[in-house]
């Protein structure tokens, strides 16, 4: 019964990551085609953010279909030796897009890398305007300097936590049926609907750059949403550590998550610095929101940071009860 009901969840989980990933897909082939017969792809006919998102969706894809596999070759370590091989088919991916695929406008011709980081500084309503006389003009020049490589460390943080905590979902779900143990159910559907709730929020970042002006300091909606992004990825991390810590002592269970969630918001934090020469987003005017004197950060940042360290500290202590409740029932 268990192997009918895991070959079940096995067929339904690749047809419903197939499904899911048709945009990223058909998106990568368009864009692998016009590289086949034209050798560049034209800007207008560029879709946005293929990276990291093809990459994303083709790892994901792999890590799915492997999953059989790795449950009867590596028992417990099944999600550990996937997410590895899965997000190593990533980075693979991610660079051949990067490298190989050229775009072109009128007047320049760029690898796929820098065209991307030029999509991050305009926002979406200037996609059309030429890229080369584009500058963002703030209190502070956040776009002076050279294309680095450290430019893209927020990209694959996100891309990394999305692979690794889907694969979670995955795989837990699919070792849970075929064990019959249901410890770690609670963790896994809160896992569930933190990696969706994120993979949410960056498509609508792809979208939208959370209705960005170019400006340094941002809209109440912006600031909104991207403290609700930041946040929402801290959560989805230490959720991810603590599902796995369930029943062990309250220093382990609840507060290695919750320093895991608010080093990851820090993390993305850094990658966001890096991206704007040293400056972060100004959410609004004021004690608040203004640096503080020798870091970076604002008050609400650090504020943001310390966030979604607690909430996943009292998640964590909610399922770590429940778990200790449930044992004490049986």
């Amino acid at each position: 019964m268990k192997y009918k009901s895991f070959n079940l969840y096995y067929l339904l989980s690749c047809v419903g990551v197939l499904i899911a990933s048709y945009y990223p897909l058909s998106m990568g082939v368009r864009v692998i085609t016009d590289m086949i017969v034209n050798g560049n792809v034209m800007k207008e006919d560029y879709p946005k953010y293929i990276i990291p998102y093809t990459p994303i969706s083709i790892a994901v894809i792999v890590g799915v279909l492997l999953m059989p596999l790795c449950i009867k070759l590596f028992k417990k370590f099944a999600l550990a030796i996937g997410a590895c091989f899965s997000t190593a088919v990533f980075f693979v991916a991610e660079l051949l897009f990067e490298q190989k695929v050229v775009v072109s406008t009128a007047e320049t011709v760029t690898k796929l890398e820098d065209w991307q980081m030029f999509m991050c500084y305009i926002p979406p309503e200037s996609f059309g305007e030429t890229v080369t006389t584009y500058k963002t003009q703030t209190a502070v020049d956040i776009l002076m300097g050279e294309y680095e490589p450290a430019f893209k460390l927020h990209f694959y943080i996100i891309s990394v936590v999305l692979i690794i905590t889907l694969l979670n979902c995955f795989y837990g779900f699919g070792q849970m049926i075929k064990s019959g143990e249901k410890k770690r159910l609670k963790s896994l559907i809160l896992q569930s609907v933190c990696s969706l709730t994120f993979l949410g929020l960056c498509i609508l970042a792809c979208f939208t750059a959370f209705w960005r002006d170019g400006s340094i300091q941002v809209s109440a909606l912006s600031a909104i949403l991207m403290s609700a992004f930041f946040i929402v990825l801290g959560v989805t991390v230490g959720v991810f550590v603590g599902s796995f810590l369930l029943g062990k002592h309250k220093l382990v269970s609840v507060w290695i998550p919750s320093i895991v969630a608010s080093a990851f918001t820090l993390l993305m934090y850094i990658g966001e610095m890096i991206l704007l020469n040293g400056h972060l987003y100004s959410f609004g005017s004021g004690i608040l929101f203004d640096s503080l004197p020798v870091i970076v950060c604002a008050p609400i940042d650090l504020i943001i940071i310390l966030a979604s360290g607690c909430i996943t500290a009292l998640i964590s202590t909610l399922l770590s009860k429940s778990k200790v409740s449930a044992e004490n029932n049986r």
